[in-house]
């Protein structure tokens, strides 16, 4: 059991970051031409001990870029490395310079501890180098009428490459440098260091300016969004009282009623009407409901009592001889009496009234 964990810890301690006593920053993307500086944070104890930087994907074969025991130790280093050490914050510091895509790789923060059997501190991270445009801030505001600034940055294969300065979604609109590397335009002017960086600076700011814009160099660009805030108009020493705004504010009767006890808003006059007429209109629609079912149900007695009469006053049919001594009764003539006799020759029948 002894070796496979032997070699277990040896293979882990082959891994980018396998290592806690020491933190750095996350991986890094840079734009080519441009630099880095990287913070490695140790702990206490090693104040005293030596620092390093190296390049390589494994850390026991990384090549030493710069030590803070001797500066000058890497002279052909890549990107103009430099180190420095702060011991009263715990944390030395790496920059390079001039980055190239080439550059791009695994580097290794690490505190020397000595020993065979003893592993340096370390911390990991890889840098990009990369080829385009980016932008120092993302985001500038700026108030009506002033002015703001934005940097672009650009990555060293485009320093001979025309600089431009476009609104978002209309290329009509964009502004590009000249030879020079300058261009005015309306309120924009654009200025190219020729190195890394050209700035663009928009004068006499109005509501409409705020928006989306792009910042661009052959054909690479970044987003930026421009912020104008409205300026405040105030009279020269005029001066607003808070309390006459707020007597204003309470008297408004879009927001509250007034003061007095006897007034009610225009809103709950108007909640109070409505109210009135959805109850004359559920009451009318339950009296019309409540007269419908009573004529219905006179209507079905009527037609029942008519049924009846109907019934009483239905004959069964009968055959001659059959109607001697027959009497008929009329209903809408009570007062009278219909004798139906047969006569003495049996071929004519008689009716006596009385």
């Amino acid at each position: 059991m002894t070796l496979p964990l032997l070699l277990t810890i040896l293979v882990l301690g082959e891994l980018p970051g396998s290592y806690c006593t020491m933190t750095t920053v996350g991986d890094l993307s840079v734009l080519e031409g441009q630099s880095v500086t990287v913070p490695c944070h140790y702990n206490p104890q090693y104040i005293s001990h030596v620092k390093y930087w190296c390049y390589g994907r494994m850390k026991d074969f990384c090549s030493s870029l710069a030590r803070t025991d001797d500066p000058t130790s890497a002279p052909n280093a890549r990107g103009q490395v430099t180190i420095a050490d702060d011991p009263t914050q715990h944390v030395f510091t790496v920059s390079m310079q001039d980055l190239t895509v080439g550059d791009s790789g695994w580097y290794w923060c690490g505190v020397e501890l000595g020993g065979m059997w003893v592993s340096d501190s370390t911390a990991s991270l890889y840098i990009s180098v990369i080829q385009g445009v980016s932008v120092v801030n993302n985001v500038v505001s700026a108030d009506e009428g002033r002015s703001v600034t934005v940097q672009c940055l650009y990555s060293k294969n485009l320093r001979s490459s025309e600089k431009r300065w476009c609104r978002s979604g209309n290329w009509n609109s964009c502004v590009v440098t000249d030879p020079e590397g300058t261009s005015s335009s309306g309120n924009v002017l654009i200025h190219d260091d020729r190195i890394s960086m050209f700035t663009v600076t928009l004068t006499q700011l109005e509501m409409r300016d705020s928006g989306w814009y792009w910042c661009g160099a052959g054909q690479q660009h970044g987003a930026v969004l421009v912020s104008v805030t409205p300026q405040a108009t105030t009279l020269p020493g005029a001066t607003v009282s808070p309390v006459q705004y707020l007597k204003t504010s309470v008297r408004s009767p879009s927001v509250m009623g007034t003061n007095d006890p006897h007034s009610r808003p225009v809103w709950e006059s108007l909640l109070v009407v409505c109210g009135v007429v959805l109850l004359i209109m559920t009451v009318s629609l339950a009296f019309w409901k409540l007269r419908k079912q009573y004529k219905k149900k006179q209507k079905h007695q009527r037609a029942s009592i008519i049924g009846q009469t109907n019934d009483n006053l239905t004959m069964c049919p009968w055959t001659e001889g059959d109607y001697t001594n027959t009497s008929v009764i009329f209903l809408n003539t009570p007062a009278q009496q219909v004798q139906m006799q047969e006569p003495s020759d049996g071929k004519q029948l008689m009716m006596k009234t009385f």
